[in-house]
């Protein structure tokens, strides 16, 4: 297993949170659907102290659907340099685009796009440029490295985080439209022992 695996199908929504005012309140939700991670590059929050260094994109920029700001499925969860560097361009959903088939990263840390938007979004937000390219390339010998000599090392580079939310206790204003993913949620999956070392 490497860091950068792309997810093999496009990802659908399992949680629901309406009725917040401000986009700080989605966090939990979206650090759960996006499994603790960028939707764009890949980033891990195991990778920085606490939650520092991720923010809260929306896939339709304010400016330009500010109907959309507070709509949960208008969100993701980015790393702040893919947030910043998208800006307020309107990019193909990430969430269904950059899947496995639709593009690669090889061992050397190159990304390479097969299809026309995940090519899109790997040119607009510089992800093939040499300095991504090696900051992938240096966590993926260094994820190789934690595997063959230190398995606990391993485990925390690839693992979950401890503090996972317990999306059971939030109550969104608006209610929830898809109540069904709490129960999959990785700290319910955690709870019943369902839930793997890493991923």
């Amino acid at each position: 297993m490497t860091p950068f695996e792309y997810p093999t199908l496009p990802h659908e929504r399992w949680h629901g949170p309406a009725g917040y005012l401000d986009t700080d309140s989605f966090r939990p939700w979206l650090r759960d659907e996006f499994v603790f991670r960028c939707v764009y590059c890949l980033r891990r929050e195991q990778w920085a102290p606490g939650q520092t260094g991720f923010e809260i994109d929306h896939l339709a920029a304010v400016v330009n659907a500010p109907e959309l700001a507070l709509t949960y499925d208008n969100l993701m969860y980015t790393c702040e340099v893919c947030n910043s560097v998208k800006g307020a361009r309107d990019l193909p959903d990430p969430s269904r685009e950059l899947v496995a088939g639709a593009l690669a990263v090889a061992a050397d840390g190159t990304i390479i796009g097969f299809s026309r938007r995940a090519r899109r979004i790997i040119r607009v937000l510089g992800l093939d440029d040499a300095e991504f390219t090696l900051y992938r390339a240096r966590w993926i010998k260094i994820v190789a490295l934690a595997k063959e000599h230190d398995a606990d090392l391993y485990r925390q580079l690839l693992g979950f985080p401890d503090d996972l939310p317990d999306l059971r206790s939030l109550r969104p204003p608006g209610g929830n439209t898809r109540p069904n993913g709490i129960k999959q949620s990785h700290f319910c999956r955690r709870e019943k022992g369902e839930l793997p070392p890493i991923y």
